[in-house]
């Protein structure tokens, strides 16, 4: 199988494609800045690419199986709840346009229940610094909900995403977040990659968000 990831070189985005060329894809990263994958593998091909420069982005992507979505216009961004929806409704359109059916998207914890009807961004303890990323991805999963082409999954990690290690043992649900005994939800990047390219291969949540954590 091809697949194209999409922010390959981030933090979410280079555990995708690790997680990804160890299963042995066939793999198109896309990124704005091709110099900062280092990785080297025989079914690795990198190019730079924008998403919201549509022809191109929409050539890239023709002919893969499906594509992986780890994109983030930058947390530090002062505008990332604009650019956060314009991105990901970008990439949504030049998947469709490309003809490729299979899009899976990680957005984020914030518009996960912590009780019912109150989403976890709502809350008065959700940090000011992280709310307009926050907002941009819950509004946008409401918009992908509506998408009937597609084979569209939307992965929410843990509020705590972490450097860690691959276990492979995680927990996998749907709108309400997860905690542990300790009251702490949290995941790894590499299991949230695992459960990423797991939901590639089984298709246990098409046309639905689900969530990951330990």
């Amino acid at each position: 199988m091809k697949v194209a990831v999409i922010g390959a070189s981030g933090f979410v985005g280079s555990a995708v494609l690790k997680e990804a060329l160890s299963r042995g894809y066939e793999v198109l990263a896309i990124v704005r800045h091709p110099e900062k994958i280092t990785t080297e593998a025989p079914n690795l091909t990198i190019v730079k690419g924008d998403v919201n420069h549509t022809e191109s982005f929409v050539e890239l992507i023709k002919g893969v199986d499906a594509v992986l979505s780890a994109y983030n216009p930058g947390w530090e961004n002062p505008n990332i709840y604009d650019e956060s929806l314009k991105g990901f409704q970008a990439i949504q359109a030049g998947v469709k346009a490309a003809g490729v059916k299979r899009l899976l998207v990680i957005g984020g914890a914030g518009s996960l229940e912590v009780a019912p009807g109150v989403q976890l961004v709502d809350t008065p303890e959700f940090p000011e610094a992280w709310k307009a990323g926050a907002l941009g991805a819950r509004d946008y999963l409401t918009i992908i909900r509506q998408e009937t082409e597609l084979d569209w999954t939307f992965l929410s990690p843990a509020i705590m995403l972490v450097p860690g290690e691959r276990t492979g043992t995680f927990r996998l649900g749907g709108d309400q977040l997860f905690f542990n005994e300790k009251g702490e939800s949290t995941i790894s990047v590499e299991d949230l990659a695992v459960a990423f390219v797991d939901e590639l291969e089984k298709g246990q949540f098409i046309r639905q968000r689900f969530t990951v954590a330990y």
